[in-house]
């Protein structure tokens, strides 16, 4: 596996934190480069750490894994788009300036599950580890800060519609991934 394939698999596994991060831009009205940056973090951080993760499980355990994955990801982003269409509605601002960290867990949980089972496919090729977590993790944050910056710029024009929006994303999202995973796509 070359470097163009490790980056290649990076820019895949970051398009639902990319996707998540736009819906998460579309909620703040201040401090956009502050959140884009924790966010690019929190997703960066676990989309590199993930694959390390499924790379020291192995092959041994990818059929427990891969038999809840899509389940943990769907539940996780079903609450947090229905959360983010009922702080709309109720008008509630549902992010402040801080970032929750309890959702932005969640959610960069959810967003990487798919980069623990590519760690286990990499623990049965020729891969340096550190590397492909590396760009892994550094595309990732490049995407997800970029992802938060569109959203803004979305949401500063559309306020509440572009929020309910972003919260159906966020479902639609999670029932691909549950539908991907139970082969109804």
């Amino acid at each position: 596996m070359n470097i163009f394939d490790i980056i290649l698999i990076g820019i895949s596994l970051s398009m639902d934190a990319f996707a998540v991060s736009i819906c998460k831009g579309m909620t703040f009205y201040k401090n956009r480069y502050k959140n884009a940056i924790i966010i690019g973090l929190y997703f960066g951080i676990f989309q590199a750490l993930m694959p390390v993760v499924g790379y020291l499980i192995g092959y041994k355990f990818h059929d427990l894994i891969a038999n809840i994955d899509h389940w943990i990801a769907f539940f996780s982003l079903l609450f947090i788009g229905i959360k983010m269409i009922k702080g709309a509605i109720l008008n509630e601002n549902i992010v402040d300036d801080s970032i929750n960290y309890k959702t932005m867990i969640i959610l960069s949980l959810a967003t990487s599950i798919d980069a623990l089972i590519i760690g286990i496919t990499l623990s049965f090729l020729n891969v340096n580890i550190i590397f492909s977590m590396s760009m892994i993790g550094i595309i990732t944050f490049i995407l997800s800060f970029i992802g938060v910056i569109i959203g803004n710029k979305v949401g500063e024009r559309f306020g509440v519609k572009s929020q309910i929006f972003g919260g159906f994303v966020l479902i639609i999202i999670g029932l691909k991934i549950l539908f991907e995973h139970l082969n109804l796509i």
